[in-house]
């Protein structure tokens, strides 16, 4: 088994040194278990870390009904978010970067306590929150054409590319999240709407449910580490050159800005 766990790891780590997609993992572990998916993300962490990159926070994956229809999954995921993801609002993201990304508008939770399940509630959750940022998270994956199951995304570190964060701090107390409506532009072209009940009916809800989850696993979310809770939208794909706007009231608005190499 551990053997099995190093060697789609190391498929996967490949794809970041060559760029080029592999096929999905799914077929080759037809009767695997979730769990042997997360250890397989888990071995690619590691590694990163080894190399000098730093763990910063977590990402929840297939956390509203729209993504999960997208991507034909019935359940969320979580991944992890690195140092080497985040990216400057507005300072152009070196086309290349990205495999096949896509865009999604989010809540992004930055933490003050430390939240440790199983058992954390919703008021446990809402005392560890220190403010919350508008953010986008680019996805991406290294499975060729998005062709993934849940195996596939979850081995993959939840399909995770990149976060850009606003840079106006908001406090959990001045905002309800649940009504918080979301406008997604892309090059001035309004594109996706959305609000944050769409988050496993809240973005509160995934924080707790990511904190049960990883909890028994021996993970404690972190004072400073950022949470993303998930999209209040579908994905949309973005191309080099794209400029790509979040507006969500209450939070104001974040900008993404994807370069384009001059020819």
């Amino acid at each position: 088994m551990d053997t099995a766990v190093q060697k789609a790891a190391d498929r996967l780590l490949e794809v970041y040194r060559t760029g080029e997609p592999i096929d999905p993992l799914t077929p080759e572990h037809p009767d695997a278990t979730l769990e042997l998916a997360y250890r397989i993300q888990q071995r690619q962490v590691e590694q990163w870390v080894l190399a000098g990159d730093i763990v910063k926070g977590h990402k929840v994956g297939l956390a509203s009904r729209a993504i999960q229809r997208q991507m034909g999954v019935d359940q969320p995921d979580f991944g992890h978010l690195t140092q080497s993801m985040f990216h400057l609002e507005h300072h152009p993201i070196p086309e290349g970067t990205f495999l096949q990304p896509r865009i999604e508008p989010e809540v992004a939770f930055v933490l003050g306590r430390p939240l440790t399940g199983p058992g954390v509630t919703v008021a446990e959750a809402a005392r560890a929150v220190d403010f919350v940022l508008p953010a986008l998270e680019i996805v991406d994956s290294r499975i060729r054409d998005w062709k993934i199951g849940i195996f596939d995304t979850i081995a993959d570190n939840a399909s995770s590319g990149g976060v850009i964060l606003g840079s106006r701090p908001v406090a959990l107390d001045s905002l309800d999240l649940r009504l918080a409506g979301c406008n997604l532009h892309i090059d001035g072209e309004l594109v996706a709407t959305g609000a944050g009940g769409a988050v496993l009916g809240s973005p509160l809800n995934a924080l707790v449910w990511l904190a049960n989850t990883v909890g028994p696993l021996g993970v404690t979310l972190e004072p400073g580490h950022i949470v993303l809770p998930g999209s209040m939208t579908a994905a949309h794909a973005v191309s080099p050159g794209d400029s790509v706007v979040a507006t969500i009231n209450g939070l104001g608005s974040v900008t993404a800005v994807l370069g384009k190499d001059e020819k």
